[in-house]
């Protein structure tokens, strides 16, 4: 499990710049200037994080809590 963790934060290292978005938003950053577009962008990516921070949390309680009943 280990080796698996530096592959998990290069692919999201690597991923970071892509910065995915639905049609609508890409439309509606296009039709603006290039600083408020990078502005949507971020904002888009802010309120992207905190689901991640949460489900990885989850993942992270349930290996430590795995770890401890297979230690018994």
């Amino acid at each position: 499990m280990k080796k698996l963790l530096p592959v998990a934060v290069l692919f999201a290292a690597l991923s970071m710049p892509a910065g995915a978005q639905c049609v609508m938003c890409y439309r509606t950053a296009h039709a603006q200037n290039d600083a408020r577009s990078k502005i949507l962008n971020l904002g888009i990516l802010v309120l992207g994080a905190p689901p991640f921070l949460i489900l990885a949390g989850f993942i992270a309680f349930v290996f430590s809590r795995d770890k401890q009943f297979r230690g018994e």
